[in-house]
């Protein structure tokens, strides 16, 4: 898909032509090998970088005009610091192995760059002509073959972590390889969530057909020709995730002792089903694997004209089976009967399927947390949020 990029986009492509060693690294276009001088008016090579703003695989107009610098502050030919460019401190860790050291801002005019041709070698210049100076053969255009890019997961590139410097958290999802059992309301929102993620692989596991009330508590929004076609769960959602995500991995079965296999090799799991024979069957096998998984659940009940009730959601880590198996139903009654009723809206589907996502992440320490709480309740009267860690 990358090398795409350069061939597709008449900017990009203009860069390599014209001989200077640029990558697509994440969302971010790596100009390496650029000379400038230091204050000690000595020959350096430093990198800039760039975030990319695309649309699909073209480029679009470069944004923003600002760029990262991995090199000590650039200098004139005297080794007084170049005022052409304003720097604001950016000690940062991009993520890929690449570092900012500043932020560079220096903007032709009200309307910005036009291009990334533009806008590179702009930068490349401001830095490179007094070394040029000093050296007349430090130049930016190296003409070097670039290094193979790594395959991604995804069909386009991701360039929302990158834009906002969380390219390094976002790295932490990789490797992973996440089954999601039940792709109902809250299933299929933790599944839009998950896919913009760069886990390796992502199951899906129902037996179930996608149905007009599951298009009413669903992300999306079906057309009446596909649902007349009533297809499975998990193919549905695998033909509108894998146009964005390619480890999609569809498995249209109920999970059973027959069926268990299904979960080999996965590193996390949410079990977002009906309590009853096919959840006992889940937390054991994983449970046994010494594998991390969340549990959800709903419980809304008509009272008068109105609803109320509550969210679940309880973790289980090979550091406490206990709490969830506490609060964890297996069967029509017991500690999840308050969740046993059938009602789902698709609001409540989408918070509960949040503050489940937000949890694992959390646990890959995407998020910080301090608590690391096991088990957490929404209440919808009062909006009350309340969570219990391991004593």
């Amino acid at each position: 898909m990358s090398p795409a990029l350069f061939s597709l986009n008449d900017d990009l492509r203009q860069l390599r032509e014209a001989g200077y060693s640029v990558r697509r690294v994440g969302g971010l276009l790596v100009m390496q090998e650029v000379p400038y001088v230091d204050a000690a008016r000595k020959v350096k090579r430093g990198t800039i970088i760039s975030d990319l703003c695309l649309s699909g695989d073209r480029t679009q107009k470069p944004e923003p005009h600002t760029v990262h610098f991995d090199g000590e502050f650039p200098c004139d030919a005297l080794g007084v610091p170049i005022s052409a460019i304003s720097a604001g401190s950016a000690d940062a860790d991009l993520g890929y192995g690449l570092r900012s050291r500043h932020l560079f801002s220096s903007k032709p005019g009200p309307q910005g760059y036009s291009n990334y041709f533009e806008k590179m070698s702009t930068y490349a210049s401001i830095l490179a002509g007094p070394a040029a100076v000093l050296d007349p053969t430090a130049t930016p255009r190296v003409y070097r073959e670039p290094d193979p890019e790594e395959e991604s997961v995804f069909n386009y590139v991701e360039t929302a972590s990158d834009r906002v410097g969380i390219g390094h958290l976002t790295a932490r999802f990789k490797g992973q390889r996440i089954a999601i059992v039940g792709v109902g309301g809250t299933g299929a929102y933790v599944l839009d969530q998950v896919a913009k993620t760069p886990v390796d692989e992502i199951r899906i596991i129902d037996a179930d057909d996608f149905l007009q009330h599951n298009a009413f508590r669903a992300p999306g929004a079906p057309s009446i020709n596909r649902l007349r076609e009533a297809p499975k769960k998990v193919d549905y959602y695998a033909g509108i995730y894998s146009k964005m995500h390619r480890g999609i991995v569809p498995h249209a079965v109920a999970l059973s002792a027959d069926t268990d296999h299904l979960l080999d090799g996965v590193s996390f799991a949410f079990l977002c089903m009906d309590a009853g024979e096919a959840k006992r069957v889940a937390v054991e096998k994983l449970e046994a694997m010494g594998v991390s998984f969340i549990d959800v659940g709903m419980g809304l009940t008509l009272d008068g004209d109105s609803l109320g009730g509550i969210l679940r959601v309880s973790t289980s880590t090979p550091k406490d089976r206990a709490t969830l198996r506490s609060c964890v139903s297996f069967s029509g009654g017991g500690a999840d009967d308050v969740y046993a009723t059938n009602i789902q809206v698709a609001d409540l589907n989408m918070l509960n399927a949040a503050l489940a996502v937000i949890k694992w992440k959390k646990l890959v320490d995407f998020y910080r947390d301090f608590e690391s709480e096991v088990h957490s309740t929404y209440t919808t009267d009062g909006n009350q949020l309340d969570n219990r860690v391991t004593v």
